[in-house]
């Protein structure tokens, strides 16, 4: 499984980006996606989960309500929507496919992932 993430960069405060993975395996609709983050000295950080139909997800509590997950089955790709970004919003934006949870459910710790990508580097200015 390998993941390719993209359309990280630079934005001011209070702008918006959209985080694209595309992942190569050939049931990514089995799979539960997620997005975490990281700055250099902290633990990976939740940010949002996605399970396989789309239909249930899950955030992190500093992005609620200003960060959308979404997926697109049929092009192996799962996205986040990120409005209203804050300086604290800088990061490494790692999305990750957990290939063993059940339909219906979201994984969010980082415990759940078996595969992850090389992440992007979003950063926001003040």
């Amino acid at each position: 499984v390998q993941l390719q993430a993209s359309g990280g960069g630079l934005v001011q405060a209070g702008g918006s980006l959209r985080l694209s993975c595309t992942a190569s395996v050939p049931t990514f609709s089995r799979y539960v996606m997620g997005w975490f983050r990281q700055v250099p000295g902290k633990e990976r950080e939740f940010v949002a989960s996605i399970s396989w139909s789309g239909t249930r997800r899950d955030y992190g509590t500093s992005v609620k309500g200003r960060f959308t997950i979404s997926r697109d089955n049929a092009e192996n790709t799962v996205f986040l929507q990120m409005h209203s970004l804050k300086p604290e919003d800088t990061a490494v934006y790692y999305c990750a496919a957990d290939e063993n949870a059940v339909s219906g459910a979201v994984s969010t710790t980082v415990q759940r992932y078996e595969y992850w990508g090389q992440g992007t580097q979003v950063t926001v200015s003040s």
